[in-house]
């Protein structure tokens, strides 16, 4: 008896979540699923996906998110590292499941780097963004230091703080911190 009570209620859960339209499937991510929204601030592009699913990377989907984080300067898009984007996922799921990761700054090709790091002592010449490794970001309606707190905490690589340009800066490099 207890075998067949639980066999309806899964066909019941099962019927519904497949009567849900595809949207408010994607909003209720599986644990087995991990999603992101980002919101480009330079380009007012915005992307919701679901990057991981049944234990592998959506190739579609990290396609859209090298899109999104392409050089907006040169309109350059390269592959950003697969490792950065679960990273962002674990600190982003900190502060809740549906935020918007405001991007700051994603890849950036050799000759925008060049133009950043002469324009400003904190731009590093051979910064992992080059390599699609870095991302700087915020997440509006939390506190910048909070979010660098998350980050640190991953110990999955570089925490740059930047509370003046109020955005914090993670890669998939060494461990280190500034």
């Amino acid at each position: 008896m207890n075998q067949r009570r639980s066999f309806l209620k899964s066909s019941v859960a099962l019927a519904s979540a497949l009567s849900m339209p595809a949207l408010a499937r994607a909003a209720v991510a599986a644990p087995h699923e991990r999603s992101l929204r980002f919101y480009n601030t330079h380009t007012g592009e915005t992307l919701r996906t679901m990057f991981w699913a049944e234990g592998e990377f959506i190739p579609d989907a990290l396609q859209d998110i090298n899109r999104l984080l392409r050089d907006h300067r040169s309109n350059t898009v390269a592959p950003i590292d697969p490792e950065l984007i679960v990273l962002l996922n674990k600190v982003s799921t900190q502060f809740g499941s549906n935020n918007v990761i405001h991007v700051i700054s994603g890849y950036r090709s050799p000759e925008t780097n060049r133009k950043l790091a002469e324009a400003s002592g904190g731009v590093a010449k051979h910064s992992m963004h080059l390599e699609g490794k870095a991302i700087d970001v915020r997440i509006p309606g939390y506190d910048l230091n909070d979010l660098r707190k998350a980050a640190l905490a991953q110990k999955r690589g570089g925490v740059g703080y930047y509370p003046d340009s109020k955005f914090v800066h993670m890669d998939t490099g060494r461990v280190r911190h500034w």
